[in-house]
Formats: C-alpha cells, structure tokens, sequence
C-alpha cells in the first residue's frame, strides 16, 4: 500500500517539476503577518524534519512574516510535554504508541504536516541477524526468528518496535513470538558481537559498525516503504489562537518540500540548512540515500493507519477500538498549502 501511495505521489507532471516560477507567484498571494510572529518549534534533530531545515535556510519563514526559533529535543516525549504545557507551537516528533494513547484520551495535538518518508529501495533501517546464526543455518529467514532475541532501541511501543513488528508481521509472525530486548542503537553492534542477542533493528552508521566488523549481516530491509513515522504537530492553542501563523509555517514547509527534489536535495543552500539543524556531516549527507519529501505534500493517513493498527495489536495502546484517524490529522494546511502553491495532487 505505502509503494503504491508514494509512487502516486512522486509521479509529478514535467510541467509541474519545471514550475518553481508558477509555485512562487502562488506563494505571493499570501502576505507575510505584520508584525511578524514568533513560532517555537521544538525537533528532534534528525534529517526526517529536514523541509523545517530548508525552510530556515532559504528564508521561507520571514517571507511568510515568522519568526522561528528552533529548539532541539532528545525525544519526542520532550517536545509533547512542551507542546502540552503550551510552551511551544509545533513539534517536529515520531509517532510512537504513546502518542495514540495521548489521542484518544483527547488530546489536542493534531498532525498538521507530513514528515519526510522513507525510501522506497535500500532504506537505512535494517534487521541485522548475527553472522554465527546465519553461517550455521539457524536463521536464515525471518520465519526462523520464532522464539529468538530481537532487539529494538526504544523499548514497548517504540518506531524500531513497529519496525520489527513489519518485519515479522511478513513471515506471519508478532513481537509475541520473540523475546523483545530493549537496547540503544549506539550499543547494538556490541550487543551483536556479545552475543546477547540473536538479531538487531537498528541503522546507520550502528548497522554499518555491525557489518564490516564481520559479526552481523542484513536479514531483512525495507519493512516500511515509503511510510511515514514521523510528523510536524501543533498544539490545539496554536491552531485556535493563531491559524494565521500555522497556515504560513506549513506552507513554508510545503515550499522547502518543493526545492528538496532530485539533485536539489544537496543543494548548497539545502545543505547549509541540514548542517545548521542536525548533528550530520556534509560527507555523511553525500554518501547517505536520502529520505523521500512527498512534492505532493499530502499527510499519508493510510500509512498512519498502519502504524496505529500494529501497536493496537501489539498491546501498546491503552485502548482496544481502532481510533478515528481524522480526529488527529488536521489537513487544513496541508490543503491550503497546496492550492497556494498550485501542486499537483
């Protein structure tokens, strides 16, 4: 499902890849706020939040009269508590099972812009199993991971949890028919060469380490093509007091999305941005397969869905109905956006 949304979405038009000058004189339309506002926008600082990245640097934010001040967080549970005491406006946030739990309690935390996606081919999150197991023939498939060790970083609930659950939902398999084992991604390698675990969900550089050090090979990849896991929210007060300033922050993003195509993607003004946001190296950006920004700019509520139905079925969630999606998407700006921009959807 996730192939074929994405490869609708990135069947654009020639037209409409050559018309940047037709997606600026939309943009114009909207007027900058006067005075400028103050956005605060709290993100993990990964390069799945990368259009936010752009936006800054190519100054998409003060031509739409906003002020935003970037603040870094080691979670995203940080940032749902800032945005929950009202002391920031957007999160930049991955989409674990606790926020599900949060949503159907009420929470007023709606996703208001899509995340970047992740690749259709050779995404960097793989399942590693140990090279002794594969060598001998003890785990040679997915199937085989019945009963064994598999660790995610994250623990319950977590987006490496939802990826194991891909992986083994293929060989008709659950997280209940494995040992779950909680370890950082930073310590998987080591945990692969002590033999603590049978197999690893982790991703570069630590899958990398885990490789050339000879004590790990991949066992599968490419669980979730396509899908999104992580997303921009805002706060309800921000969205109710101030739409105006959550209409321009998004169609900022949407505009960054639109100059983050093909070989745009490392742009010098592109990469600036990335170095200034991330703890990435330009070397590491050039050498790396960079994640999908839908040009489309659509919220992928299929694939949202998804991952809500699997951390239901894992248990994670505090209730056992399927919630109503729509309750926490707000597509309002994302389709504002669009018709701004004039974007083919």
């Amino acid at each position: 499902m996730f192939v074929k949304i994405l490869k609708k979405a990135i069947a654009i038009p020639l037209a409409f890849m050559l018309g940047l000058g037709t997606i600026a004189s939309h943009a114009e339309d909207v007027a900058p706020l006067d005075p400028p506002q103050t956005v605060k926008f709290a993100y993990v600082p990964i390069m799945k939040f990368a259009s936010a990245y752009v936006a800054d640097a190519r100054g998409l934010f003060t031509k739409y009269g906003l002020n935003v001040e970037f603040e870094r967080v080691k979670s995203g549970t940080e940032a749902i508590a800032f945005l929950d005491q009202g002391t920031v406006d957007v999160g930049g946030i991955a989409i674990v099972a606790s926020l599900w739990s949060a949503w159907s309690r009420g929470l007023n935390m709606p996703i208001i812009a899509p995340g970047a996606l992740d690749p259709l081919k050779d995404g960097p999150t793989v399942l590693l199993v140990r090279k002794d197991l594969k060598e001998s023939g003890a785990i040679t498939s997915v199937s085989d991971l019945k009963g064994k060790r598999v660790a995610s970083a994250g623990g319950p609930g977590s987006g490496g949890e939802y990826q194991i659950s891909k992986a083994l939902e293929s060989a008709g398999l659950t997280i209940r028919d494995v040992e779950m084992i909680n370890v950082g991604n930073a310590d998987m390698p080591a945990a692969l060469d002590a033999k603590s675990v049978d197999a690893a969900m982790t991703g570069s550089p630590f899958s990398d380490q885990a490789i050339k050090a000879g004590t790990a090979d991949v066992l599968a990849k490419d669980m979730t093509p396509g899908l999104m896991t992580v997303a921009f929210v805002a706060s309800g007060k921000f969205i109710s007091e101030r739409p105006e300033a959550a209409k321009r922050f998004v169609l900022a993003l949407a505009e960054a999305t639109q100059m983050m195509q093909g070989e745009d993607y490392l742009s010098p003004e592109n990469v600036a941005g990335y170095l200034k946001h991330t703890a990435t190296t330009e070397e590491a950006l050039k050498k790396g397969i960079p994640v999908v920004y839908d040009p489309a700019f659509k919220i992928p509520v299929a694939g949202l869905a998804d991952i809500e139905r699997v951390h239901r079925e894992n248990g994670r969630t505090e209730y056992e109905d399927p919630i109503d999606i729509t309750k926490v998407v707000n597509e309002t700006f994302t389709n504002e956006a669009a018709m701004a921009l004039g974007l083919a959807r």
